[in-house]
């Protein structure tokens, strides 16, 4: 079934989307804890390998089996190529030379992206205006959460800033690409499962012949604790919820949720580590929140039908 054209996501998908972004959010602090003690494409590659032994183990229990096909197979590694290899790499290496507030506005910029790419790829998720009114806003709110002091290095590499825009158009083809996965009729955790499955395999070689691993020391309990979270819950548990929301809310609707992922790592810090909110926080979420609801559209549909319904209420009323 074709996704809905300009598709407003019910409370439900919006749910989803929040706990995505949750999830996500939280691969930043996991992330943080393992990298102490692992190099960047090994930490990659544990993410995914061990997210495809967790989602293999359990598509038996949700009685479905993994696609055998050439054509899904080719599929599969072409998502997890745009959606996996491509954009890690491409952010690792970038981070390593710009600052990771600049790099997670560059990232922002996925919606962005997708509202272009949707445009011309697919012909049931045109660009409107309010989606790219609100996908400029929300690119706003993001850049005012993070602050000035984003923009402040002078030396900040181009190529740097580049391979991460590179990375969020990767993520904005990938969602456009993972919506031929419906109509293969392959469900959201085989699909997740065989993406994350091909990444793995793709990326394997490359971290085996540039980190060396095996010379590496073993990591403590807590690092290990790290890789499991990041790959359980923010690979295995979000990529489900990815393709789910993929298949019926669509690739534009799906990629806000770069937007909210600065939102719930700074609420997250917020109550979970006592970091204070200031006063830009705010007005960064109210700007998200403005981009968000313009996107949706309910609102301003809203609006737009007020003038012609008020004078309607009040006819054959005393005032």
């Amino acid at each position: 079934m074709p996704t809905v054209v300009n598709h407003t996501m019910s409370p439900f998908e919006w749910a989803m989307l929040l706990g995505l972004s949750v999830l996500w959010g939280g691969s930043f602090f996991f992330a943080g804890v393992a990298l102490s003690a692992l190099p960047p494409l090994t930490l990659v590659v544990l993410r995914v390998g061990l997210a495809a032994l967790i989602l293999n183990a359990a598509l038996p229990l949700a009685g479905i089996r993994l696609p055998r096909g050439r054509d899904v197979w080719v599929a599969f590694f072409g998502m997890g190529l745009l959606n996996n290899v491509m954009p890690f790499c491409l952010i690792v290496w970038g981070q390593t030379q710009i600052a990771s507030g600049l790099a997670a506005i560059l990232n922002a910029t996925t919606p962005l992206f997708t509202v272009v790419v949707a445009h011309l790829l697919t012909s049931d998720e045109r660009m409107t205006g309010n989606r790219l009114a609100g996908a400029l806003t929300g690119l706003l709110g993001v850049a005012v959460m993070i602050g000035a002091a984003a923009f402040a290095d002078e030396g900040r590499p181009l190529l740097a800033q580049l391979a991460v825009l590179g990375a969020a158009l990767s993520y904005a083809l990938a969602g456009v690409f993972g919506r031929r996965f419906q109509r293969m009729g392959v469900p959201p955790l085989a699909t997740a499962t065989g993406q994350v499955t091909a990444s793995t395999l793709l990326l394997l070689p490359v971290a085996l012949l540039t980190d060396r691993p095996w010379t590496l020391p073993m990591p403590g309990a807590t690092v290990w604790g790290a890789v499991l979270g990041i790959a359980a819950l923010s690979t295995a548990l979000a990529y489900l919820l990815y393709f789910r929301l993929l298949a019926t809310a669509g690739a534009t609707n799906l990629l806000l949720v770069t937007f909210l992922i600065p939102v719930t790592a700074i609420l997250l810090g917020t109550l979970v580590l006592g970091e204070s909110l200031e006063v830009r926080h705010i007005i960064g979420m109210a700007l998200i929140g403005g981009g968000l609801a313009a996107i949706d559209g309910r609102v301003l549909k809203r609006v737009r039908r007020r003038p012609i319904e008020e004078p309607g209420r009040y006819q054959g009323r005393d005032i």
